[in-house]
């Protein structure tokens, strides 16, 4: 449930007010966009072969950031700051 209320917080913050009125979402169609938009961009990341890394650190890296951009705490599991 934690993750339901970080995606639409960021969804509301992040979106104009009137293009969500206008397109008539609601609460399950704004989670359901967000989920593919999110994963995806964890797709995108994941067939990046730009990316020579062995242990995939900087794969998972980008993951954590992708989802730290989305609203979603992923803890201190990758926080190196």
């Amino acid at each position: 449930m934690e993750l339901i209320k970080d995606l639409f917080i960021n969804f509301l913050c992040n979106e104009n007010w009137e293009s969500i009125l206008l397109q008539n979402l609601n609460f399950e169609e704004i989670i359901e966009k967000e989920c593919y938009k999110t994963l995806n961009k964890i797709v995108e990341i994941i067939r990046n072969d730009d990316i020579e890394d062995d242990d995939c650190f900087n794969k998972i890296e980008k993951i954590v950031c992708l989802f730290e951009s989305m609203g979603i705490d992923c803890l201190g599991r990758h926080d190196f700051g």
